[in-house]
């Protein structure tokens, strides 16, 4: 029961890491390859914070915020960019931050930081609260797909120069994407460090980053429940199978290549195709 409920756990907080990442690049059309970096800021934000003192899940505030400011510091750098040169950014940005805490014995270097304090709940109700936390999630990049400002990112996302001709003030919109997206990375590398309770560079690299875009690609670039969905099955799968957690990286980029190859508008597209054939037959 134990190993279930650590799943069930990880699978929570993927699909919270996942959805932050849809709201950058699904809502708002900016390609991030370095989003793992940010999930890092988060968790070793969290693990800092309580290890000071900070209470469970003040020191999550916490993260989400350190998170969230360089967020708006990398934000700020990719207004000037856009597309490739936007994802050469990021990851540059992620790997950035691998070498400063790689390099900094107050972060714990390359041994990382351990016997972080828990969250006080039972694993049990720590579960709960990480899914509370990803319906909560979930349920506010759904509300704000349909907003004003969801649609303000989606016209952004089509094309910029048609959202300036109509006076949409693009460099905001997208920094406040960025920041949002960013903020609720810090949440989840928050959960992550309460989860594991021992942190090290090795769980925020670029294999991170590239898993998460996957859950993004796979379930449907802007779709929420397809994302959502992805991110359970892409976690669970190389926990279920160990055999595929050696060969990580190649499975999310076979299932990369796939998807834009068959299925652009991956799982959110099937759902959809297969809701509207539903209502046509009744």
């Amino acid at each position: 029961m134990g190993y279930e409920i650590t799943l069930a756990t990880s699978m929570c907080i993927s699909v919270v890491f996942a959805l932050s990442l849809n709201l950058i690049t699904g809502f708002c059309g900016q390609i991030s390859l370095g989003h793992a970096a940010f999930f890092g800021v988060g968790a070793y934000t969290a693990a800092l914070s309580s290890k000071a003192g900070l209470a469970f899940p003040l020191d999550l505030l916490a993260a989400a915020a350190a998170a969230a400011v360089f967020g708006f510091v990398v934000g700020l750098s990719s207004l000037r960019v856009r597309h490739d040169f936007l994802a050469i950014t990021t990851m540059g940005f992620g790997f950035l931050f691998l070498g400063v805490v790689r390099q900094q014995d107050w972060l714990g270097g390359e041994m990382g930081i351990s016997a972080i304090p828990g969250s006080g709940l039972s694993k049990l109700g720590y579960l709960g609260f990480a899914a509370a936390v990803a319906v909560a999630v979930a349920l506010f990049s759904a509300y704000l797909k349909r907003s004003w400002l969801g649609f303000s990112f989606a016209a952004i996302a089509d094309d910029e120069d048609t959202a300036r001709v109509v006076a949409l003030d693009v460099a905001r919109y997208k920094l406040l994407a960025f920041v949002l997206g960013t903020a609720i990375a810090g949440i989840a590398g928050g959960l992550y460090a309460h989860h594991v309770r021992f942190i090290s560079p090795d769980s925020f690299g670029f294999v991170e980053s590239i898993a998460v875009l996957s859950m993004v690609i796979v379930g449907g670039i802007g779709s929420v429940p397809g994302v959502v969905f992805a991110a359970l099955v892409l976690t669970a799968l190389p926990l279920w199978f160990q055999v595929i957690e050696d060969y990580k990286l190649l499975l999310y980029s076979a299932l990369l290549f796939i998807m834009m190859q068959l299925c652009e508008d991956g799982i959110g597209g099937l759902m959809r195709r297969l809701t509207q054939g539903r209502r046509r037959t009744t």
